[in-house]
């Protein structure tokens, strides 16, 4: 699966971050013929930065409306429902990890002058989810939300977020059938 979209931070989250365009990748994997799902995703969330706890060698400076990015790998399970063949309902609990990159200033007064560098914050990130698809044969669209609840803290503050997004879902199940002859 593909698809575009927005996480929104909630909470205390949305102190530090504020939502900007995202996208995920993914697989859905079958396990069975009940419903049940294997769900490995890579999200690859942005959000405008607004700091709020000065870096110790920032000069009391804080950085304001920059960008920061997560690359989070998720594995979840889950359950899906078809209706009428065209349409299916399913929804998903699992975790991951990855790590979200966030800008600092460092400000050396000898010289006069201010760097801006990432810093990398390991996430570890529990997450369940919900969406729909509608079936177009060899492709579905879908439209998917969950909640993201970081193990971690940005700022010492808790890291929260929906994502938000809508894409496609090819059937790749063909690649590996082989062709009656």
């Amino acid at each position: 699966m593909s698809g575009i979209g927005f996480a929104f931070p909630v909470g205390e989250t949305n102190d530090y971050f504020k939502p900007k365009f995202s996208t995920t990748l993914g697989l859905n994997i079958d396990v069975g013929k009940q419903g049940f799902f294997l769900y490995p995703q890579l999200d690859f969330h942005a959000y405008s930065f607004f700091q709020q706890v000065p870096s110790v060698d920032g000069g009391g400076f804080l950085v304001n409306k920059s960008r920061a990015t997560t690359y989070l790998l998720n594995m979840a399970v889950g359950y899906r429902k078809s209706m009428n063949k065209i349409w299916a309902f399913y929804g998903y609990a699992g975790g991951g990890a990855g790590f979200i990159l966030n800008p600092h200033i460092k400000v050396e007064k000898d010289a006069s002058t201010a760097t801006l560098h990432n810093r990398s914050i390991t996430m570890p990130i529990l997450e369940m989810g919900i969406g729909g698809e509608y079936n177009l044969g060899d492709v579905c669209l879908f439209l998917e939300t969950s909640f993201m609840h970081g193990l971690n803290t940005i700022q010492g503050r808790p890291f929260n977020s929906v994502p938000i997004c809508f894409g496609i879902k090819p059937d790749i199940r063909k690649l590996f059938k082989k062709k009656k002859r």
